[in-house]
């Protein structure tokens, strides 16, 4: 299996790209990696190591790009020369922790679409309290949405939570503002339609206060929604430990209580660290496309390169290229 990374791509590159691939292939016999970006930078980290070649560029595509412009103008950047290795059969599947909007760019222009797939959508694994974890989508690939792209984003969630999560039966919500059928706006109410008829477990509509307790394995929703959510739940997060590392901070007593309280915070910090789960997947595209955190540290980009490989390994875009043609014969007969 061979997968192509963008070495350059996020706030820690290239070390922690480049720890983080020497870690997986030490993991994992069955994977050759391609770090693509400059070679001089990245060998001032690279180990020796006969699974790790480097594809040397010295281009690079920044968070302030535009990303469409960028991908098209800037052709032999790193995120875009990772992109073309999966087009060009070279690897199997591409990893980036830089710029999100170039590499949803790089991923529909270079790698391409599945035919069928109206839009693709960008899908990360975000934490429960039980650990279990829940797949969201779209976070921000499509702000707007029809129902037909929600039904579709069910389908492809379902296929992911059951071929790389191991859910035999993945519980799929709509989000929306209430539970009841007839709740929430035309979107909503549409594609509650097309979800309780589809072959996926429809559970119903599902309110965003009960997402962190698992009341679904797949949530769906528009990326204009979804990104709202994921920004939500991560700044939440982030604000609640600020917080409570000032309250255990405040006195000489409450010090004494974080000492021995330390190890059990860095479990639930862990387990509420989405970047633990992974990148955040590009549905609806030909081949693997995984956007890492931009604040990846080299066990993201590993959980990345897990996650990536268990998608390879279990040909989740051929089983959804396969579903959508079926689906689309099914209507072509009716």
């Amino acid at each position: 299996m061979k997968l192509a990374i963008d070495a350059m791509g996020g706030d820690n590159a290239p070390k922690e790209i480049v720890l983080g691939a020497m870690k997986a292939v030490r993991a994992f016999s069955d994977i050759h990696i391609t770090l693509v970006g400059d070679e001089n930078k990245i060998n001032e980290t690279l180990t020796s190591h006969d699974r790790i070649t480097v594809l040397h560029t010295t281009e690079v595509i920044l968070g302030t790009d535009e990303p469409v412009k960028a991908v098209r103008r800037k052709k032999t950047a790193s995120m875009v020369l990772a992109a073309q290795q999966v087009a060009d059969g070279a690897a199997d599947a591409c990893i980036s922790a830089g710029n999100t909007g170039a590499l949803m760019a790089a991923g529909l222009f270079v790698v391409g679409r599945i035919e069928g797939i109206d839009r693709p959508a960008l899908a990360p694994t975000l934490p429960t309290i039980g650990g279990e974890g829940f797949l969201l989508l779209d976070v921000g690939a499509n702000a707007d949405a029809k129902p037909e792209h929600l039904l579709q984003n069910a389908i492809m969630g379902s296929i992911y939570s059951k071929q790389v999560r191991g859910i035999e039966r993945p519980r799929v919500g709509l989000l929306n503002i209430g539970t009841e059928e007839k709740k929430g706006n035309e979107l909503t109410r549409n594609a509650f339609e097309l979800l309780k008829t589809a072959d996926i477990n429809f559970i119903g509509n599902v309110e965003a206060r009960d997402l962190l307790e698992g009341v679904a394995d797949v949530v769906v929703t528009d990326g204009f929604t979804g990104n709202m959510v994921l920004k939500t739940i991560e700044g939440t997060a982030l604000s609640m430990f600020k917080m409570l590392k000032t309250a255990l901070m405040s006195s000489f007593t409450s010090k004494l209580a974080a000492a021995v309280l330390k190890p059990n915070l860095m479990t639930l910090k862990n387990t509420m660290d989405y970047s633990e789960y992974g990148g955040a997947a590009l549905f609806g595209l030909k081949a693997p496309v995984i956007k890492a955190h931009g604040s990846s540290n080299g066990q993201s980009i590993y959980s990345a390169i897990r996650q990536t490989r268990e998608m390879v390994s279990n040909d989740v875009v051929g089983l959804i290229t396969h579903t959508v043609e079926d689906a689309n014969t099914v209507n072509m007969e009716r």
